[in-house]
């Protein structure tokens, strides 16, 4: 067991950083990255760690980026994690926090003991499990590499080459409030014209790559009174750009329709989060990934998946990102957990990379 990777990650995840509150982790990493591998650090102004790594025995003088996000979900303080045959979990009521602890630590190895890396640029971002804020908020002059790894995906033997488009919806219905026993008639129920307006469209799958979801509803202060207004938060997403835009569109119409047909009204504030994209599996990029699993004695494989990674604004900013796995299992819940076995071999894989891009 390589117990001095064991015992990073394990202090890693002993410092609380849930969403918002990850200044003090990056702060700690700032200087851990300056002290053992002798790198350049600096902050952009929403708090996200750039570290520019000098290359070792090595020509090569265009960077690679090496990416990882810095904060955890909810519940992430007190995090207290126990190896138990091999596997590392949380001890208490908390996640335990290797998405994304797991990819830093394993970035912070591989390049720490490679024989030969070419120069590095480690990218810490924060706010990604809300939505991806710290990427989509980068100042990309502190970044100079045009090829990325984003170490936060979950198994290693899988390359992640892209993602879907994703909007998010943010609904206000606001109909009329009154006296639910003495006059209802007076009234106009939010919550209804919410609950018929979400009936009008499907939810779930839509096709093989487009999902559509109302996640939250918020509404009506008291028991006797017909509700005036109700917030919504609903999202839909695909592969396909097209179809994510669509889709926005039908579940816009279905919420201002259905208030105007009810004599009330609906604001809709659709925001595209980020937008489908994929790196071609014939690339540069994806051939010298999948060749360092296999440099590991692992069978690799390539896909897309319907969701977010900090790979996609990435991409967007002129930096040509995919995303490798860090063996976590169970991510977002207590359940979370990481084997030492794959812990070592993502570091292994990533390792292999800096070796063929040296």
């Amino acid at each position: 067991m390589n117990e001095r990777l064991v015992k990073t990650f394990c202090d890693f995840v002993r410092i609380d950083s849930e969403s918002g509150e990850e200044a003090s982790f990056i702060d700690y990493l700032r200087g851990l990255f300056a002290q053992t591998l002798g790198a350049t650090c600096r902050l952009d102004d929403y708090g996200n760690l750039v570290a520019r790594v000098p290359a070792r025995d090595s020509r090569k003088s265009e960077p690679i980026l090496l990416g990882a996000h810095a904060d955890t979900v909810k519940p992430g303080k007190g995090i207290e994690p126990v190896i138990v045959e091999g596997v590392i979990r949380s001890k208490g009521e908390t996640i335990l926090g290797a998405d994304d602890k797991a990819g830093i630590a394993e970035i912070f190895e591989a390049v720490r003991t490679a024989e030969r890396r070419p120069p590095v640029e480690i990218l810490i971002t924060r706010g990604e499990e809300v939505g991806l804020l710290g990427v989509r908020n980068l100042d990309p002059g502190l970044v100079t590499a045009r090829m990325g790894f984003i170490v936060d995906g979950e198994a290693v033997d899988t390359v992640i080459v892209g993602g879907c488009s994703y909007i998010s919806l943010d609904i206000e219905i606001v109909g009329r409030a009154a006296h639910a026993g003495m006059e209802p008639e007076k009234g106009i129920s939010a919550i209804r014209v919410a609950a018929e307006a979400i009936t009008a469209f499907p939810e779930g799958w839509l096709d093989a790559e487009t999902t559509a979801n109302v996640g939250t509803i918020q509404g009506g202060l008291i028991r006797n009174g017909v509700p005036e207004r109700v917030t919504i938060k609903a999202e839909c997403r695909s592969l396909d750009h097209g179809k994510c835009l669509r889709q926005a569109e039908r579940m816009q119409k279905a919420f201002e329709d259905t208030a105007r047909a009810a004599g009330a009204s609906a604001e809709v504030k659709a925001d595209l989060q980020f937008k489908a994209s994929c790196v071609p599996e014939d690339s540069p990029l994806v051939k010298v990934a999948v060749a360092a699993i296999s440099a590991a004695g692992v069978e690799p494989k390539t896909r897309v998946i319907n969701g977010g990674n900090d790979a996609l604004i990435l991409s967007e900013k002129g930096v040509q990102a995919i995303v490798l796995g860090t063996g976590v299992q169970e991510m977002h819940s207590k359940e979370e957990r990481i084997a030492v076995a794959d812990l070592e071999k993502a570091t292994e894989i990533i390792g292999h990379l800096l070796s063929a891009l040296a």
